[in-house]
């Protein structure tokens, strides 16, 4: 016999009542109670009961109030009843939707919060206005998302730089433990003599020695508008990464309308990281000057511009110095975001002038980054992905 527990009638009615978020049943003849009426009052708090015309706005905050106390108890009962991932998503909707920005600034509410990439966005853009007393809550929460970050992408990063390192200073007459016998045998297969079944190699391939010295130089310039906070957290992690490979050297530049070099502080990315001042304008232009004056090998340099490209600076002069940049040997890399989200809103004219001066603008993911960089560092194609 069906239990009402399992019941899939009874199950779809209960879920239906869950979205539909009633009063007592709307509608459905569902009530809700236990964990299932917690978890109701706890979407109800954030999202409200629907739209109801002039009072929705209203509606939305009734249950949960300004007030640190029952915001802390809030974030408590989202922590018990969903998923981490739900978590995030629901404090990033009570922050866009309830104005619960100033509330971060007290280190109780830090505690209680589920710390991802967009929270410590929210937080640098509250630095300037952090009492100190919560300075070391939130270097704290920053600093557990930057060292999770570190441990899913430093591996596999410096593997990928590693190898392209490695191919990008191969030799032509290497030592025999410095063969590179794949490339080898497919650059002698017209020397294959089938009567002694075996390949006459008249060209050899070896790599070269890429951990002796530095090999590339690698400049990341990040735009700090405000749109840009998830590309800023992710590339200041890739760049202590990078900046942990002795044959990498590697500078991080921040600009808006000024610019700042924060390569001293690449040991540690949570001090980057409180060197950025996320919001206002933007002035690629000088910021790719500056970067422009530290290019001592340009054959031997990727730059990594990561903007929405919407320039407050001089548009053609921006547009000439990537043009000379990549003449005399500079790769050179757009990113619109370096996030999971995908494409922000982004300025497409300067995306496809870029695009026409071959400097594809796309958005990467985290995950896409390591490929591109080894792309560039090996002067072959840029891994774009098919939608932008």
């Amino acid at each position: 016999m069906t239990t009402e527990a399992t019941d899939p009638a009874r199950e779809r009615l209960r879920r239906w009542r869950m979205v539909l978020a009633g009063d007592e049943a709307d509608g459905t003849g569902c009530a809700l109670s236990g964990k299932d009426s917690a978890m109701d009052g706890a979407l109800t708090a954030l999202y409200g009961k629907g739209d109801k015309g002039t009072q929705s706005g209203r509606d939305r905050s009734a249950g949960l109030g300004a007030s640190a106390p029952s915001v802390a108890r809030w974030l408590g009962d989202i922590r018990t009843y969903f998923p981490s991932s739900v978590v995030q998503v629901m404090q990033r909707d009570a922050i866009d939707r309830l104005g619960l920005s100033t509330l971060l600034l007290e280190p109780e509410m830090l505690e209680a919060v589920e710390a991802d990439v967009h929270l410590v966005g929210t937080l640098l853009s509250l630095n300037r206005a952090m009492p100190e007393t919560t300075k070391e809550t939130a270097r704290a929460v920053v600093r557990k998302v930057v060292e999770d970050l570190e441990k899913r992408l430093a591996t596999r990063t410096r593997a990928t730089l590693t190898g392209a390192l490695d191919r990008s200073a191969r030799i032509s007459r290497p030592r025999h433990h410095d063969i590179d016998w794949n490339r080898t045998i497919a650059a002698n297969l017209k020397h294959y003599l089938p009567e002694y079944r075996t390949i006459v190699p008249e060209r050899l391939i070896g790599y070269g020695r890429a951990s002796q010295s530095v090999k590339k130089e690698v400049v990341l310039c990040i735009d700090q508008s405000g749109s840009m906070a998830a590309s800023v957290v992710y590339a200041s992690v890739f760049g202590a990464v990078l900046a942990s490979m002795r044959s990498i050297n590697t500078r991080l530049v921040v600009f808006d309308t000024s610019v700042v070099d924060l390569t001293d502080q690449l040991d540690d990315p949570v001090d980057v990281l409180f060197g950025t001042q996320l919001g206002g304008g933007t002035d690629i232009n000088r910021a790719l000057a500056y970067c422009q004056s530290q290019i001592t090998r340009p054959a031997e340099t990727v730059v990594v511009l990561i903007s929405d490209l919407y320039e407050g600076g001089i548009r053609n002069e921006m547009l000439k110095r990537v043009a000379a940049m990549k003449a005399s040997g500079v790769q050179f890399v757009a990113l619109l975001a370096l996030s999971d989200e995908g494409a922000p809103a982004y300025d497409r004219e300067h995306a496809a002038a870029l695009a026409a001066l071959g400097a594809p603008a796309f958005a990467c993911t985290p995950d896409l980054f390591p490929e591109v960089m080894a792309a560039a560092i090996e002067k072959r194609p840029i891994p774009v992905p098919d939608a932008v």
